[in-house]
């Protein structure tokens, strides 16, 4: 397991492994690729990201992924893979989020895209890249920096 703090102060534990915190989760962060293309949400406060959000009441943890992947980009998943969990503590708030890794299958126009302004689609090296401006925090700490290095690992 591994500890840091994020871009706004908050402490944030990692692990590869489910339950890794005693709870299950009720946030949702999915990494998505389309072809050789990384797959992103340009979220209106906070930049481009990757999709994610809160689990609906009777969702599971999948079915949670492909909805909000889906809201905020129009895309449809191949198969979801688990790839760990994070904890973040900010004062009194605390969360604990799922993280998934997933192939697009299809990406479909929408009018809508909830709080965001829909789809991104970027190419290059997202371990360099996501330091750019246009970013979001999320992007720049070691949850998701661990979760590409595991990823472009097994590819």
């Amino acid at each position: 397991m591994e500890t840091f703090l994020d871009a706004n102060g908050g402490e944030v534990r990692f692990s590869f492994n489910k339950r890794a915190f005693g709870t299950e989760p009720r946030h949702v962060l999915v990494i998505c690729r389309y072809g050789d293309q990384w797959l992103l949400t340009n979220h209106k406060k906070r930049g481009w990201e990757f999709p994610g959000g809160k689990r609906e009441q009777g969702e599971s943890l999948d079915e949670a992924a492909r909805r909000e992947v889906y809201e905020e980009t129009g895309a449809d998943l191949k198969d979801l893979h688990f790839i760990g969990e994070y904890e973040v503590n900010f004062g009194t708030e605390r969360f604990v989020k799922a993280i998934f890794f997933a192939e697009v299958e299809s990406l479909n126009k929408k009018e809508q895209y909830f709080e965001t302004d829909g789809p991104i689609l970027t190419e290059g090296n997202m371990l360099e890249d996501r330091w750019n401006s246009q970013y979001s925090f999320i992007m720049k700490d070691k949850v998701i920096e661990n979760c590409l290095e595991k990823i472009m690992k097994e590819k």
